[in-house]
């Protein structure tokens, strides 16, 4: 069963505040979500499986200890999950980085897969899809079938700040799959947006309306 994880550690909370804040411009708002997202990916790795080789160091032999196990995966959700990508490889610079794209059907209002492009051996990989925002849940939850579709059964999903109701979407949806949040927010509101939130992220972080 998936467990869901809240960032309590002060750093995170600190730039998070600047994040939400209005007055943020574009280039220090992904300064941020760059700079979180590293020290969410220190906390998400905290269980890699580790195995001991032997070493020369200057003074002697030693044995120390190295990653093993799984390879590692990150996917992020076109196109604001691109802006926690970076954080992330800075500590796991072996990482594959796949992508999936989704738009939402005006008619049904549902997320459709438009694009998705992931590492040949999916089935090998441990992944982790990254979005700003988690909010109805409905594009983490197709991204995440979207992975599993192609055959990944290993799989976390990352992001910022999520609405109570878009963690019981994905947790009902993906019981599988561990949930790591920087925040957990009150609610969202009639339009679908997350309350307080930070607005928009991808138009945050590019500089679009």
């Amino acid at each position: 069963m998936g467990k869901v994880y809240v960032f309590d550690h002060p750093l995170i909370q600190h730039k998070l505040t600047y994040i939400r804040d209005t007055s943020t411009g574009t280039k220090e708002f992904r300064e941020l979500v760059d700079e979180v997202a590293t020290l969410m990916a220190f906390e998400i790795t905290r269980d890699m499986p580790l195995e001991e080789v032997e070493i020369n160091t200057p003074v002697s032999k030693a044995t120390s200890k190295v990653l093993s196990g799984k390879k590692l995966g990150i996917v992020p959700i076109l196109r604001a999950g691109i802006g926690m990508v970076d954080g992330i490889l800075k500590l796991i610079p072996a990482a594959k980085v796949g992508h999936v794209g989704l738009y939402r059907d005006p008619e049904t209002l549902m997320p459709v897969e438009y694009y998705i492009k992931l590492p040949s051996d999916v089935e090998e990989r441990e992944f982790i899809v990254v979005d700003p925002m988690l909010a109805t849940g409905g594009s983490a939850i197709e991204a995440i079938h979207s992975l599993k579709k192609r055959g990944a059964v290993n799989i976390k999903f990352m992001c910022l700040i999520a609405a109570p109701e878009g963690v019981d979407a994905l947790k009902e949806a993906h019981p599988d799959v561990d949930i790591y949040i920087a925040a957990l927010d009150e609610k969202l509101n009639d339009h679908g947006y997350i309350v307080p939130g930070l607005g928009d992220a991808g138009d945050r972080l590019f500089g679009t309306k």
